[in-house]
């Protein structure tokens, strides 16, 4: 009689259960504010720069919310920096109201831009005021565009079904953040992993004077290194990617890593498994 497949459930590295990941746009000069509190905090975030829209140095005003950073201030800030840079399209326009080549250019433009200046690879991206629709999704995959963040919270911390429609948990400033960040915190989890992805724009922070939101969520959320993963967009794709790689025997007896990563799953039994790349393992 054939063996019973076990069920089995992918976990972040290390064995954990949760994600937590922030996603800004617009690349402010307040985005330097924002990664000093994650950085204090052992987080990582996700920056989407429009490469078009860099602020001039003339007439540069650090007490404005809505200012922009330099060139200058961008490369310093994110060329050795842990943070992820993303696109958000060359100029910020609506990309749902161009053609094909329009939405191209918008992106590899943009692309082509920031990777020259960081020395990186960029494959992440948001969509500038949201707006995307079926035909600027199979263009972002033609761009080689790998996820695009929408501007709709979820409320919910469901991994993604679609990355080109990646939806984030919750905005900064909507009341039940800290609601949802205890639930978040203090749930077990026996199945499926979990992700909280925060959202929003640092010129908002500014203008409404709240940096306490992000100051009181991320000291809320700080310190769980043994349950939570903090991460930038990028790395919880890449990880997921990997994992579906995995290659499993008929009966599930034996799993083999092809990835250059250790990757992590549950057994329903309660077993966690580490793989080593180019390892094939069996399962007890």
């Amino acid at each position: 009689m054939p063996n019973q497949i076990p069920s089995l459930f992918m976990c972040f590295p290390g064995g954990r259960r949760k994600a937590l990941t922030f996603s800004y746009d617009d690349g402010m000069y307040l985005d330097r504010r924002l990664i000093d509190i994650l950085d204090a905090h052992g987080m990582k975030g996700t920056f989407n720069v429009n490469a078009g829209r860099f602020a001039d140095e003339n007439g540069f005003n650090e007490t404005n919310p809505l200012q922009r950073m330099t060139k200058a201030q961008f490369c310093e800030t994110f060329t050795e920096s842990q943070h992820e840079v993303a696109i958000h399209g060359y100029s910020h326009c609506f990309l749902d109201s161009l053609s094909s080549a329009g939405v191209a250019h918008e992106v590899v433009h943009d692309r082509e831009i920031l990777e020259g200046l960081l020395g990186r690879v960029i494959r992440g991206m948001a969509y500038p005021y949201g707006a995307y629709n079926a035909a600027v999704i199979s263009t972002l995959r033609e761009c080689g565009v790998v996820y695009s963040r929408i501007a709709t919270s979820s409320f919910s911390f469901d991994l993604p079904e679609n990355w080109l429609r990646f939806a984030p948990t919750c905005h900064h400033s909507n009341p039940c953040l800290m609601e949802l960040a205890k639930q978040f915190a203090e749930m077990k989890i026996y199945h499926h992993p979990k992700m909280f992805c925060v959202w929003g724009h640092t010129f908002e922070f500014g203008q409404q004077n709240n940096w306490h939101t992000i100051e009181e969520f991320t000291d809320y959320m700080a310190g769980r290194e043994d349950t939570i993963w903090y991460a930038t967009n990028m790395e919880i794709y890449e990880y997921i990617r990997d994992y579906n790689r995995l290659e499993f025997s008929s009966d599930y007896t034996f799993v083999y890593n092809p990835t250059c990563r250790p990757l992590w799953f549950i057994l329903s039994s309660g077993v966690v498994y580490s793989v080593n790349p180019g390892e094939t393992m069996k399962l007890s």
